[in-house]
């Protein structure tokens, strides 16, 4: 998160103001050659009398103009003694653009940036969380060593603060203290051993950053928080999740056996069956060698393939690089897909993805050949990215599509890009060398390629030849001789030396020839190239030992040229040969093998990919990029022979179980294992310590709970290992209460609340660094306000077992609706506080009820046409009632009509695609439906907070069609009674980073009471709280998955103006109910 991040939410208009004073004070600049500096200086003692000011509003406009200068770019340092001053405002707003600044210029201005600590101190206990972590980001930005003490005593205290804002900061702030003194990595390590073990998403990339930057080797601190990491990792934001999953890759490869091993064949079976003397080693033997995977290693691979569809791409890379580096060969196809996705990309990250597919393609072609159109080149694609995809569609080539590639290649050599061109044509090499039956057809359209009008093409042929004759060279002496004739028109030093040393080698098969070539190079010897001159050396040498009788005298002659030679490489090269081929009383018996040397047999060149190599490095590192080992890169250890004890994974969990929880949770687990699957009781020592360890350990033995898993792995993955505070306290209230399934029902009903306010509250800051694919780790802030009602109902959403029996369960739980339930005394106890942010939330409790629609709209939305489903209609709409399948999930009412004139049969809703956690509820299959009937039933889908749709098909017994059902945003609310008090109270609390706005200009008839009350509720289900001032109207809501309170302000203007005002921690939310209102408000 950068610095400033927080100051974004300012209203605009610093840069005008800015530009405003520049005008202002440039007229009453003095005239003269010193104007320009004057005009500098007086508009920077403007801002200093602004900031030395009485007034409260002229410090803050002369704030918001500095912090425009410092976006602009511009130099605003000699300001920092006059902003220095105002750290202690008790304005909030200044302080926060205060601290902006002095995160910008501590580091320069460190003596004035000291002589403040004693206020930043004070700032760190502020009750504000955004003070305290930007107090906590200036002192870890003045890089003084004398004041290191300070920074790790602050740093310990954030490390423990309420808010997971500030304990992120705190992370942050480790490894800046780590660079500054690197002494203090005992004490560091300490603080990262705590934070890891933090359950809130908005710390977990942090922490494991200072923990990749501080102590990379201390995989020790990673095994108690493994399960949690992956579980969190898809709520994280977005770089935090690029970090966990690089340090989760080392971590894999180091704790698990690789998945790469093939097990032996049935044969070695047949042989331990029969051979009855070695049977006990035999056996033994035998339970070796299959492979079956770590259910810990499963559960990284299954947490991380959802990220697959992120819209990050350094995301979709990591992921990319822990398949190919930890997952099973046969799994890893899944990211082929998702990287081609990014070649759509900008050229910066396509040049970074294409690099790693290059590297993953020689290893492993059968991945990227479905989509080998996709690495065609566009005559758009910049230089760098064409040659890339030209790497890769030579290592995607094969005998079934060579011909498909050779036509495309014949295109890239006309290419007007001469650097192109020639890569293509060595692209042409590489495959008539990797596919024996085109060979003859690639060296025949490079030899046509030698009549081509462009040097450089004709040149590059030249090369390549030559390396394709070294492997059958006597076959094509025709091409030698043509090749000979080019000598004159070729200019390119390359291109020529390559020809003489073709001559050269084959001398003996071109007689007439080569002396011929020797007599013409003589001519321009002293004009030519140095890479040219040496191969005349050469070919010279070669014909005097072949061809004596005529080219003896020729080859002294270009001997004695070379001796007088300017280059040394020339003239030592000259006397070799010299001394080599012409005998005299002063050469030694080497000169008797001078044949053997010059003419010897030479080995044909490998034509290679440069990607061969790179894959000792990590895929999407900078080290791979560059190919070379960058500074700070972890390489990946190989894979142990024997896997380490697994059960390090588990001491921790265990741990906190015998610390918060009771034996009774044991027994609890035991029978809802035993309903789902027998066969997991051989595990249930270890799974019944968490909810996370569970849902490793299902996914690796049995196919008949992944039913199951999916409907519960929302819990599990946001909370499962998150609710150890709820798990103590709901264990404790069994222990009061009587026995029997009602005790287990209530204590899974604690549990699940407890952990899901925690889970939520924990991240509610969260909002400014994450996105719509990580809203469900803030799902749940306010499910501390609910009311009794609520609370009771919340049992149904384990909804573990979906049996006649369990929702009898549910029902009987609506009975004691009137009892009173003490809600606010676990939100205060001390086990949960640690997981709360500061925020009073549970005084709100007892105000904020459900209350009736206001209105019902009675649009209806077309879910499948009679046309498109063969005579059956569909419509549906949403009734705005409590849902009865499930009280996060929304009512939906499907109205199905039989347009023909024959009965439907079977009526039934089949295949769901539904998106990760998204649960549905479905109706109860329709026997008939008579000829013009029409029939209406109801479901409840748990859209998560979000407007995703929700797709799945609807099938008769002849057909099935797909169908969608996309909510709008306002239907995903409940309207919620409150008093005018309590809204300015939850008002307050959500301010900031959770307050949305925007300005509403319509006629003044739009603006009365009833127009707005009618407007906004047909588009939300709203409900309406009586307000006091005749211009402010307000609604109140909370949303149906998480509880999450939406606040909904129209403040009427002077004229025809309003403000509407939105306030939710769910601000993706608030954002699109924000624009959906805003248009229906401003028409007539």
């Amino acid at each position: 998160m950068s610095s400033n991040s927080f100051a974004y939410n300012e209203q605009s208009g610093g840069g005008e103001a800015t530009e405003l004073g520049q005008e202002a004070t440039s007229t009453i600049s003095p005239s003269g050659a010193f104007g320009l500096f004057s005009s500098d200086l007086k508009k920077n003692e403007d801002l200093k009398q602004m900031l030395e000011s009485n007034k409260d509003s002229a410090k803050l406009d002369a704030m918001k103009r500095i912090v425009g200068m410092i976006a602009k770019g511009k130099n605003a340092s000699e300001l920092f003694p006059a902003v220095v001053k105002n750290v202690a405002s008790k304005n909030i707003e200044i302080k926060k653009l205060v601290y902006v600044y002095l995160v910008r210029y501590a580091e320069e201005q460190q003596d004035l940036a000291l002589l403040s600590i004693s206020t930043f101190q004070r700032a760190l206990k502020d009750p504000n969380q955004l003070i305290r972590a930007s107090a906590l980001r200036v002192l870890s930005s003045i890089r003084v060593p004398i004041i290191v003490p300070i920074m790790m005593l602050a740093i310990k205290e954030a490390s423990s603060d309420l808010s997971p804002y500030v304990r992120k900061n705190a992370a942050h702030a480790i490894q800046k203290l780590y660079s500054l003194d690197p002494e203090q990595k005992e004490m560091l390590i300490e603080i990262i051993e705590k934070l890891l073990k933090d359950k809130s998403t908005l710390v977990a990339g942090s922490v494991v950053m200072a923990f990749e930057e501080v102590c990379p080797d201390r995989i020790d601190l990673i095994h108690k928080n493994y399960r949690k990491l992956c579980n969190l990792l898809v709520d994280v934001e977005e770089w935090g999740q690029v970090v966990i999953i690089h340090m989760l890759t080392r971590y894999a490869r180091t704790q698990f056996v690789s998945p790469w091993k093939e097990g032996d064949g049935p044969e070695d079976n047949e042989k331990d069956f029969y051979d009855s003397d070695e049977e006990q080693k035999e056996k033994a033997d035998k339970r070796k060698k299959p492979y079956t995977m770590d259910p810990d290693h499963r559960l990284l691979i299954r947490n991380t393939k959802p990220l697959l569809q992120s819209r990050n791409a350094a995301v979709v890379m990591a992921v990319a690089q822990l398949y190919w580096h930890i997952a099973p060969k046969s799994e890893a196809g899944v990211i082929s897909k998702s990287l081609v996705r990014l070649l759509r990309s900008n050229r910066e990250v396509q040049y970074v993805v294409l690099q790693n597919i290059a590297t993953m393609s020689i290893q492993r072609k059968g991945m990227f050949e479905p989509y080998l159109k996709s690495f065609y080149v566009r005559s758009t694609d910049p230089t760098m990215i064409k040659i890339l995809k030209l790497e890769i569609l030579t290592n995607l080539a094969n005998e079934a599509n060579i011909s498909t590639l050779l036509r495309e290649f014949q295109t890239y050599v006309k290419s007007q890009d001469k650097q192109f061109a020639a890569a293509t044509i060595q692209t042409i090499g590489r495959c008539a060398t990797s596919i024996a039956e085109v060979s003859d057809t690639c060296l025949n359209g490079l030899v046509c390629l030698l009549s081509n009008r462009d040097e450089i093409v004709v040149a590059e042929s030249v090369v390549v030849i030559k390396k394709l004759l070294q492997m059958q060279p006597i076959q094509h002496g025709e091409i030698i001789k043509h090749m000979a004739k080019l000598l004159d028109s070729i200019t390119v030093p390359v291109a020529r030396a390559s020809i003489l040393w073709l001559i050269g080698e084959n001398c003996e098969r071109v007689p007439k020839i080569a002396p011929d070539v020797l007599r013409k190079t003589a001519k321009s010897f002293t004009s030519e190239d140095d890479l040219v001159k040496l191969q005349i050396l050469n070919l010279g040498a070669k014909l005097y030992l072949t061809n004596s009788k005529q080219t003896k005298l020729l080859t002294q002659y270009i001997l004695n040229l070379g001796k007088y030679d300017q280059n040394y490489d020339i003239r030592d090269r000259t006397r070799f040969i010299r001394q080599l081929i012409v005998p005299n009383e002063k050469s030694g018996a080497l000169s008797k093998y001078a044949k053997k040397i010059f003419l010897a047999q030479k080995p044909a060149p490998l034509l290679e990919s440069p990607f061969k190599d790179r894959d000792h490095f990590q895929l999407g590192t900078l080290s791979h990029t560059l190919n070379t080992k960058a500074t700070g890169y972890l390489e990946l250890s190989n894979w142990p022979e024997v896997a380490p004890d697994p059960s390090v994974r588990n001491v921790e969990v265990i741990e906190l179980a015998k610390e918060w929880t009771p034996a009774g949770k044991a027994k609890k687990e035991d029978p809802d294992k035993k309903f789902y699957s027998e066969s997991e009781e051989e595990e249930d020592s270890s799974e019944s310590s968490s909810d996370s360890e569970s849902e490793s350990g299902s996914e690796s033995g049995e196919d008949e709970e992944e039913d199951s898993s999916g409907d519960s792995g929302e819990d599990s993955g946001e909370s499962g290992s998150e609710s150890e505070a709820g798990k103590k306290r709901a264990a404790k209230h069994s222990k009061v209460k009587g026995k029997g399934d009602s005790k287990d029902v209530d204590k899974k009903k604690e549990n699940s609340k407890t952990s899901e306010s925690s889970s939520g509250e924990s991240s509610s800051t969260e909002e400014s660094s994450s996105d719509s694919e990580s809203e469900s780790e803030s799902e749940s802030e306010s499910e501390s306000r609910k009311v009794t009602k609520e609370k009771e109902k919340k049992t149904k959403q384990d909804r573990n077992p979906l049996t006649k029996d369990v929702s009898l369960l549910d029902l009987d739980d609506f009975n004691p609706v009137s009892t009173p339930v003490a809600l606010p005394t676990p939100a205060l106890s001390p086990s949960l506080i640690a997981d709360l942010e500061g925020l009073n939330l549970s005084s709100t409790s007892s105000v904020i009820s459900v209350s009736t629609p206001v209105f019902v709209p009675g649009k209806t939305h077309v879910l499948l046409h009679r046309m498109s489903g063969k005579g059956l209609a569909a419509h549906y709409f949403f009734p705005r009632q409590p849902c009865i399948f499930g009280d996060k999930m929304v009512s939906v009412q499907i109205t199905l009509n039989n347009t023909t004139d024959q009965k439907i049969e079977n009526i039934h809703v089949g295949g769901k695609k539904l998106p990760m956690g998204m649960q549905m509820h479905v109706f109860n299959p329709i026997e008939s439906l008579e000829p013009a009937g029409s029939i209406t039933v109801s479901m409840g889908i748990d859209f998560c907070d979000s407007t995703q749709t929700a797709s799945f098909q609807l099938c008769t017994k002849d057909d099935c069609f797909s169908v969608n059902i996309q909510p709008p945003v306002g239907e995903l609310l409940l309207p919620v009674a409150m008093s005018e008090k309590d809204f300015k109270k939850e008002q307050g609390m959500l301010s900031g980073m959770n307050e949305t706005s925007t300005t509403i200009i319509a006629a003044p008839q739009n603006f009365a009471s009833s127009v707005i009350l009618q407007k906004v509720v047909n588009v939300a289900n709203v409900g309406v709280v009586a307000s006091g001032q005749d211009n402010i109207h307000r609604f109140a809501a909370k949303t149906v998955h998480s509880g999450s309170l939406m606040l909904v302000t129209v403040e009427l203007k002077e004229g025809s103006t309003a403000q509407l005002i939105i306030n939710t921690e769910k601000t993706v939310i608030g954002s699109v109910l924000l624009r959906e209102l805003k248009p229906v408000l401003s028409q007539g």
